[in-house]
């Protein structure tokens, strides 16, 4: 688990992207220009949920969201997805 000074406030959750797939399962290399976005990660931070509202996800989940669900952000050179808790789907296993 990555050791992060984010958290997420309210019904937040901060979530690393798995990476593309850039290669299909028959071997042909996929281009940076065709690679689908991730649409699972693992949460690394949760908020702590509204008023009557508790947070379901907590931190080490593998989830799946929406293909343009979340606002990207950068921090210390890594990639991240910072997304209510409303645009996850499922949580994973």
């Amino acid at each position: 688990m990555a050791d992060i000074n984010l958290r997420p406030l309210a019904d937040r959750v901060l979530v690393e992207p798995s990476p593309a797939e850039t290669k299909t399962a028959s071997g042909i290399i996929i281009p940076d220009t065709a690679q689908e976005k991730p649409q699972q990660g693992i949460v690394i931070a949760a908020g702590n949920g509204k008023k009557d509202e508790p947070m379901t996800v907590k931190a080490g989940d593998r989830v799946l969201y929406g293909k343009y669900g979340g606002t990207e952000i950068k921090h210390e050179g890594k990639d991240y997805l910072i997304m209510r808790e409303s645009d996850i789907f499922a949580i994973i296993g």
